[in-house]
């Protein structure tokens, strides 16, 4: 347990130091010096993640609605990201729940539902 709190309390540290570089030593990812995603130049079609490095940035800054317009998966992407840290963190605190929570089923379900947005979102 007191390793799982160490691993949640450098994971949360590392985050906030992430943020605190981006909001004030990172440029604005609009402005075109942003990486190019590979998916993207292939073939012209935004893959899941396009956008989310300027909605990551509009965030920090307070733009909500610019965020929701530059990628509005990342509302959803990245508490589902933290809550299934913090579940792995507990896996030995809750085992049950974690299994019922990385069960195959659960898995696939979270990859249609990206499946299904990354086509949604290219309609």
């Amino acid at each position: 347990m007191k390793y799982a709190a160490a691993g949640l309390a450098l994971t949360a540290c590392a985050a906030v130091l992430f943020g605190v570089v981006a909001y004030y030593y990172g440029h604005d990812p609009s402005d075109g010096g942003a990486p190019v995603c590979v998916f993207r130049y292939l073939t012209g079609y935004d893959c899941p993640g396009c956008g989310s490095q300027r909605a990551f940035h509009a965030l920090l800054h307070g733009r909500v609605a610019e965020a929701w317009g530059y990628n509005p998966f990342v509302f959803f992407a990245v508490p589902a990201a933290v809550f299934y840290v913090i579940v792995e963190a507990g896996r030995r605190r809750w085992p049950r729940f974690h299994a019922g929570l990385t069960r195959p089923a659960v898995l696939l379900g979270i990859l249609l539902a990206i499946a299904a947005y990354w086509v949604a979102r290219n309609l």
